[in-house]
């Protein structure tokens, strides 16, 4: 029988590689809640229309990396591949587009049919945020400011790169996008078989493109600056303004486009060169038209997500867990006693490691390996006594309790 493996693109989580993931989101959760940002938690699956729908049936996403199966029922069902999208289709149809403006945070596994390489799995995690009623341009400003603090606390500010674009308004857009069709046109048999299908869908797409021979046609093609309304552009000078207020750097990046459809105004990744090819740790947008397209009230959205997987490898070796204390019982009445003695001490928020079967040095090679910082020696004779022996594994030295001091004295070792 052949050995059983992970799913390729998928990845276990074993104990270290938890604790980082477990750090990247509990940073992040509690700089969100200094924002005010809620946790709110949606399905990892959706029906197939919340996706196709946003997205844009000619994304790569939705083309060519969607998750989607049909289920019992026989409705279109699809494996999450973002978090946005679901987000909106929860607060249209938990009614809560009445209470804006709203601030939400998210966590969780998403899904890409991808090829896997370091950094970018099949199934992978991302934390993100969602600013939604909230038009004004320090909407944008506080989002960025919300990422970048998270970087800092992660230690990781420093590492990183902001870049920063807009996409405009639908009217600058509109404009662009007839100056990318006339200007890519003209180079059509020079662009890549992607760019070309990307030409008569979505000329965007192709500034965004890695392919080689389209970057030297992409480095010359006109510039969206040159396209923006009055409007969009003072929107996008209000977003800088405020940025430099906060003292956080930008680099302007025109090329800098979003791969979802739903994208307006700003546009900003948080970039590495920590990665490899795989540099984006955080990368998000205005989105005015999404709940609009997803058949809701016109609401303007901002918000960002950051690849937890990538932010983990970044921060390096996270803190161990707290140091234990190891229950070492001796004989057949110490084991009995030791069970309810740990649960008492568990109970008062303390840390214990009950060692359930061995010897004696069994168990005190178990208490190493786990890094305990002491030992509490459960024996017959001082059971007699009501104590036990507390045994400091750091200095050697040890010394009897009796059972009635011991959570007083284990507090000390804090």
């Amino acid at each position: 029988m052949a050995k059983l493996q992970p799913v390729r693109g998928t990845h276990d989580l074993l104990p270290a590689q938890a604790r980082g993931h477990r750090h990247v989101v509990e940073t992040a959760r509690a700089v969100a809640a200094r924002y005010c940002y809620d946790t709110i938690d949606t399905p990892i699956f959706e029906f197939t229309e919340v996706f196709k729908r946003t997205l844009g049936e000619t994304s790569d996403v939705v083309s060519k990396e969607m998750y989607s199966f049909e289920d019992k029922g026989g409705d279109s069902i699809t494996l999450r591949p973002e978090g946005t999208a679901g987000v909106v289709r929860a607060v249209m149809s938990g009614g809560l587009a009445q209470d804006l403006p709203l601030k939400y945070f998210y966590a969780g596994p998403m899904f890409r049919y991808e090829r896997p390489q370091k950094g970018r799995q099949r199934q992978f995690h991302q934390v993100g945020v969602e600013l939604l009623g909230v038009p004004e341009p320090s909407g944008d400003v506080e989002i960025i400011a919300l990422g970048a603090q998270i970087l800092e606390e992660l230690g990781l500010l420093t590492d990183t790169k902001l870049e920063l674009n807009t996409l405009g308004d639908s009217e600058s857009r509109a404009s662009y996008r007839r100056a990318l069709v006339d200007y890519f046109g003209e180079h059509r048999a020079e662009l890549s078989a992607d760019s070309q299908h990307r030409l008569d869908r979505n000329p965007l797409r192709i500034l965004d493109s890695k392919d080689p021979g389209d970057s030297e046609i992409v480095a010359v093609a006109p510039r969206f600056a040159d396209h923006l309304t009055v409007e969009a552009a003072d929107f996008f000078a209000a977003v800088c303004a405020g940025l430099d207020d906060l003292g956080i750097a930008y680099t302007l990046t025109p090329t800098l486009v979003r791969g979802l459809d739903y994208y307006c105004h700003t546009a900003f990744e948080f970039t590495t060169t920590a990665l490899g090819a795989q540099g984006t740790v955080m990368a998000g947008g205005r989105y005015d038209g999404l709940m609009e397209i997803m058949g809701g009230p016109p609401t303007p959205g901002v918000g960002w997500a950051a690849g937890i997987e990538r932010l983990a490898m970044m921060s390096g070796d996270t803190p161990p867990p707290p140091r234990p204390f190891a229950l070492i019982p001796v004989g057949e009445d110490a084991v009995r006693r030791a069970t309810p003695l740990a649960h008492h001490l568990r109970r008062a928020g303390i840390t214990v490691d009950l060692a359930h079967r061995g010897n004696l040095s069994r168990r005190m090679k178990r208490a190493n390996k786990t890094r305990a910082r002491a030992a509490i020696l459960l024996g017959e004779d001082e059971l007699q006594r009501n104590a036990a022996t507390l045994r400091d594994l750091d200095s050697g030295d040890q010394v009897e309790v009796s059972l009635d001091d011991l959570e007083a004295r284990l507090a000390q070792f804090r």
